[in-house]
């Protein structure tokens, strides 16, 4: 039942997605963390929600342009889900629009392929990063994916190194005229000076540190039994998944160099999640075994949310 709904692209797919998240969403905010907003302050939030909305569509179209996936809607069922199994990214304002702003950057990496437009591409890529960085500053570790996505598509033209110095330049030089103009310009190096915010009381809770480490270990198994089925693809997407290979294991560090109080950077590993997970489910023949892997997919996020929903 299911894989019938999901196994094409339809708007339909999202109306029960978006749906669905708008639940979840305000009964994470309201119930699950006990938060009150003034009137001001849940316009605010309402704008976040519709960026992770759209962040939504913007996993379908990188999955589809790309042919990463095949056209169908799991990669945006699976991604919904993960915020469920995570409830706690949905609060955090600062991880979803810093997601959202990776998953443009991430957009111009995985299109480096076709090897047109090669250096405004890398210059949007590096711009993006940066931008994304304006909300966690360890996120400047994602510029390795496009040093790694120069280093396999074109590494041979210098230009192509100089370029992600002129994005990164282009973002301080406007972040920095506008501190100027509030008169706070020495925000911008306290914001960068990087420091490891580790919380071991963090990863002390079980509830914590069993799902980070299940999760890990099933994207991990995911992507490893994708990558099997990956030998009759083509060179292509081989590469295009080690990028993604790569961005999901810039994202695990990250969250570990920033795990504190209300930081939640793990949904930044959630695009190159659900492509693994997409890519294996779609290796699945057997149709009975597909539908019960997405029943069981629906139902667990479900079931952690409301057992944490119980818990509280």
């Amino acid at each position: 039942m299911i894989s019938s709904i999901f196994e094409k692209t339809k708007p339909i797919n999202y109306l029960i997605v978006f749906s669905f998240l708008f639940v979840f969403y305000w009964l994470a905010h309201f119930l699950l963390f006990k938060r009150a907003y003034p009137p001001e302050e849940l316009i605010w939030q309402v704008f976040v929600f519709g960026m992770l909305l759209f962040s939504l569509f913007v996993v379908n179209f990188i999955c589809h342009r790309n042919k990463i996936t095949a056209t169908n809607s799991y990669a945006l069922l699976f991604y919904a889900m993960l915020m469920l199994v995570f409830p706690e990214t949905m609060t955090d304002n600062s991880a979803i629009l810093c997601s959202f702003f990776l998953l443009l950057a991430t957009r111009r990496v995985i299109s480096l392929k076709s090897l047109k437009n090669v250096k405004l591409k890398i210059f949007d890529a590096t711009l993006w990063i940066m931008v994304s960085s304006l909300f966690y500053n360890w996120t400047i570790l994602y510029l390795l994916l496009v040093l790694a996505a120069i280093y396999i598509y074109e590494p041979k033209n210098i230009r192509n190194w100089l370029v992600p110095f002129t994005a990164i330049f282009t973002v301080f030089a406007i972040s920095y005229c506008a501190l100027v103009l509030i008169e706070k310009p020495d925000l911008l190096g306290r914001h960068y000076e990087l420091s490891f915010d580790f919380d071991s009381q963090y990863f002390f809770d079980w509830n914590n540190s069993a799902r980070l480490v299940i999760y890990v270990l099933a994207t991990s198994l995911a992507a490893l039994l994708a990558f099997l089925k990956l030998g009759k693809s083509g060179l292509g997407k081989v590469i295009t998944m080690r990028l993604i290979a790569l961005s999901f294991g810039i994202g695990i560090i990250l969250k570990v160099l920033t795990t504190s109080e209300n930081t939640y950077p793990v949904i930044l590993t959630f695009f190159p999640a659900v492509v693994f997970m997409t890519n294996y489910l779609e290796s699945i023949k057997r149709p009975n075994i597909k539908e019960i892997i997405l029943m069981l997919s629906v139902f667990i996020p479900i079931m952690v949310f409301f057992i944490g929903l119980i818990l509280k």
